[in-house]
């Protein structure tokens, strides 16, 4: 019951979050264009879409047996990252109010598939499908590296590691964990996923910043939010904050590269359409 209610609630408040942000930021001409080459553009995009659902899936049906394969291959790094970074998290919830327990739970549970799923239906409104076509192939490359790390290795977050750090958004709401639990394991901290994706999410509205400016300071506000939420609730471990930034540029470089070939554009790292600027040309300025 508290899977379907959390499930539903989640559903719609990212549903009114998608409606409002779209309305802020797309032009009514925007909409009509749209809605009338939608056949057009579902066709140029339904490639990528099939690819990614095909990582998803795989992701899905494989997890008990990554998993599995994780606990044989009993690589636990656990004691590696609080040899590197300490009591970091411990120090950050003793300074953040507890106050803001029910703020940063909404910004994880909420705030962040959010800016997944406005992030597509923004760059779906645009001209080009280009963009959406590269944010997508970059969720896919993170989901099928993430799996990877996550067989790899066992990790486990501050809140089961130390005594000192507590599972706030658990404690304060214990409905989300079942929400939680069903797409990730508690060994599943290395790197941080979350912040992989919001980092790649605000990338992505960086390059955008002149089509939708409204969208790059949403975004550069809910994705920092996120990221912190990660560490504040006890979830994450700094490290895997830091590998995870590492993971989301890589991953949006990558999908840069990999969508110019299948474009036939490999020689041409990025194509500036629409007004957007490419993340490697500008890192190489």
């Amino acid at each position: 019951m508290a899977l379907g209610y959390v499930t539903f609630i989640t559903a719609a408040i990212v549903c009114i979050g998608i409606g409002v942000t779209c309305t802020l930021c797309v032009s009514p001409s925007a909409f009509r264009q749209a809605a009338g080459d939608i056949t057009g553009r579902l066709r140029a995009i339904a490639p990528y879409v099939g690819v990614s659902v095909l990582v998803l899936l795989l992701k899905r049906f494989t997890h008990q047996s990554r998993l599995e394969l994780s606990y044989a291959l009993d690589w636990d790094i656990t004691e590696e990252i609080y040899a590197v970074e300490g009591l970091f998290v411990a120090h950050l919830q003793a300074i953040v109010p507890d106050a803001l327990i029910g703020f940063f739970s909404a910004m994880y549970m909420f705030g962040f598939p959010y800016l997944l799923v406005t992030a597509l239906a923004l760059y779906f409104l645009l001209p080009t499908q280009r963009r959406f076509k590269e944010l997508l192939t970059a969720y896919a490359l993170n989901a099928a590296v993430g799996s990877l790390f996550y067989t790899l290795f066992i990790a486990y977050g501050p809140r089961n590691h130390l005594s000192a750090v507590s599972g706030l958004m658990y404690e304060f709401y214990p409905q989300t964990q079942e929400l939680t639990a069903e797409v990730s394991a508690n060994t599943n901290v290395f790197p941080s996923l979350h912040t992989s994706l919001v980092v790649i999410v605000a990338l992505f509205a960086w390059r955008s910043r002149r089509v939708y400016p409204r969208w790059f300071s949403i975004a550069s506000v809910v994705a920092t939010l996120v990221v912190v939420s990660t560490m504040y609730l006890g979830i994450h471990w700094l490290v895997d904050v830091l590998a995870g930034v590492v993971l989301g540029i890589w991953c949006v470089l990558t999908a840069e590269r990999l969508v110019a070939r299948a474009e036939g554009k490999a020689d041409r790292v990025s194509t500036p359409d629409d007004g957007e600027d490419g993340i490697a040309s500008e890192i190489s300025d």
